[in-house]
């Protein structure tokens, strides 16, 4: 059998193409986490018809579905129509420790609003508040089945950045961290797990801290480290050797960003050193993440990302100095700033 080359033309069409049925796989992942099918598959081989009736689903819609997901690696034919998890599957399931479910299933929570998108390029405000009638962190507090779907996914999030950030930034000779706008406290428990020397402050507002300080407690670090709420526009703990910022500026504007960066200056000591995690959107044309990202926080949060530049221009103008900084993940680098 012979081939033959596209012409150049026909093969941008087809890359077209392609992009626009990306959809189409976010959408399988979602399915997947909203039928649990990592669940139900996590103790091995099951067919569409052995499932189908605890998911509500047509034995033969199910299976289209699952040979679908074997597709792109999340399950695998094992049998004649008997499916299995791949590695990268078990992930889906809630209880798996590198989960991503909660992740899933707040993308999920976000279609809605990204089917309103156009009205955020129009105007440069979220359509998450024109969808819920609210912006995002209102409607989380009034809705804690969603409020529940987005921490959780945050702390998966931080979860696995905590694993990165460990094995990509030296944190020896630490000895108080405080994790500013640190959520449900998954990224500093993975932090003073790798070092046992260290001690932290998760330090959040007062209804995620009480949620903060059951995972520390579980996670036996309640001698290491201590929850304390509060509003980080306000003021921030003081004293600490290093504070981190992870995914925090990118939600708030140039204004807001910087009384958060003057409030971490004013409760820093000469020697503390400040860790801005976020994505920092590069020059030029090739692809990024980072650029995909600040489309996407417009549209949710009406946040932005922001280029290496701007971020030091905030710091500058908070009284920070930029040291310099690392690429952990993508889309995700550190900047290390310290007192100017």
């Amino acid at each position: 059998m012979t081939t033959r080359q596209l012409p150049t033309d026909q093969d941008e069409t087809m890359r077209l193409l392609r992009m626009a049925e990306g959809l189409g796989a976010a959408r399988l992942l979602q399915l997947a986490v909203e039928l649990d099918v990592a669940g139900l598959l996590a103790d091995g081989p099951r067919s569409a018809e052995e499932l189908a009736e605890t998911t509500a689903t047509h034995p033969r819609g199910l299976h289209r579905l699952l040979r679908a997901l074997a597709g792109i690696g999340v399950c695998t034919e094992a049998a004649a129509g008997r499916f299995a998890l791949t590695e990268m599957g078990k992930r889906l399931n809630a209880d798996h420790p590198q989960s991503l479910h909660w992740w899933v299933r707040f993308q999920s929570m976000l279609n809605p609003v990204y089917d309103d998108a156009a009205s955020s390029v129009r105007a440069q405000v979220p359509a998450f508040s024109a969808v819920y009638g609210e912006p995002i962190f209102e409607h989380l507090a009034h809705h804690p089945e969603h409020g529940e779907i987005f921490h959780s996914a945050m702390a998966e999030h931080s979860r696995v950045m905590g694993m990165v950030l460990a094995n990509g930034y030296d944190f020896g000779g630490v000895r108080r961290i405080v994790d500013v706008g640190g959520g449900n406290g998954s990224l500093l428990t993975v932090l003073l797990q790798r070092y046992p020397r260290a001690e932290g402050v998760v330090f959040e507002l007062p209804e995620v801290a009480e949620v903060a300080q059951k995972r520390i407690s579980a996670a036996g670090l309640s001698e290491r480290c201590s929850v304390v709420g509060g509003d980080f526009l306000r003021e921030v703990p003081a004293g600490a050797d290093l504070y981190l910022l992870k995914g925090v500026l990118h939600n708030w504007s140039d204004a807001d960003a910087v009384t958060l960066l003057r409030n971490c200056r004013t409760a820093m000591t000469p020697e503390s050193r400040l860790l801005l995690i976020e994505a920092v959107v590069p020059p030029g044309d090739d692809f990024h993440p980072s650029k995909v990202l600040d489309v996407a926080m417009m549209i949710v949060y009406g946040g932005r990302e922001r280029t290496l530049t701007e971020h030091i221009e905030l710091l500058d103008e908070a009284g920070l100095r930029f040291g310099h900084m690392v690429e952990a993940a993508a889309p995700l680098s550190v900047i290390e700033a310290v007192p100017a």
